[in-house]
């Protein structure tokens, strides 16, 4: 893919640390693309707001992922836990998982606590062993998946803990789109303390990178 020279290691959040940190539990390299960049990632979020039911405008920067043999991120929550103190726009609710590629054996997604992983047939022996300890999904290409962070009543989702099981053959190529409480850009808009770097913004309170393709979008949203 096109992006391959542009990845770089896979972080995962950390109180207190601006722009996450490496760790082992997390392998995969990737990379950034600005909201609504270009036609086709604007298309794209459009109708995961659909799907989701969720405003695309809650949604952070998408992020194309690159899974390589034996590399993987273990079982996780996307939420904080923290009532989304670490983001101006709140508690993650949701994340859509896009499959960009087949995957000859392993990089399910396994969600460890899924009750459905009872009812879920894996005796084929297509599945890996990781796969076994959970509900899974076998990545396919064009396939995508939407679970959420978040219970109707706003309160946490434990079952909602997922990971990427390692790549036992070929390469996944994925792309995963976190959604958020609240409006992103309107929550850095409301504390008039925003900055802008070399069309970057960046905020005290924000971890996470937010790109935007023109340096005008500050002023044009704000």
């Amino acid at each position: 893919m096109a992006a391959d020279g542009k990845l770089e290691d896979s972080l995962v959040s950390d109180e207190g640390k601006y722009g996450g940190v490496r760790n082992d539990q997390r392998t995969s390299k990737g990379m950034l693309l600005g909201i609504g960049q270009d036609e086709t990632v604007a298309r794209i979020e459009d109708r995961i707001a659909t799907w989701s039911l969720i405003p695309k405008d809650n949604g952070e920067a998408m992020q194309i992922l690159r899974y390589e043999h034996g590399q993987k991120y273990l079982p996780h929550h996307d939420f904080f836990g923290n009532g989304g103190q670490d983001f101006l726009n709140g508690e993650r609710v949701a994340t859509v998982l896009m499959y960009l590629s087949d995957v000859e054996k392993g990089g399910e997604t396994v969600f460890p606590l899924s009750e459905a992983m009872y009812v879920q047939p894996k005796d084929d022996g297509s599945w890996s062993d990781c796969a076994k300890r959970g509900y899974a999904v076998k990545p396919k290409k064009g396939d995508a998946i939407l679970f959420f962070s978040l219970q109707p009543d706003a309160s946490l989702d434990t079952s909602s803990l997922h990971g990427s099981c390692p790549v036992i053959s070929g390469v996944k190529w994925s792309a995963t789109k976190w959604i958020h409480e609240e409006d992103d850009l309107q929550a850095i808009c409301a504390t008039g303390v925003a900055v802008q770097l070399f069309g970057e913004f960046h905020h005290s309170k924000l971890w996470f990178l937010y790109k935007h393709p023109k340096e005008s979008n500050l002023a044009r949203f704000c």
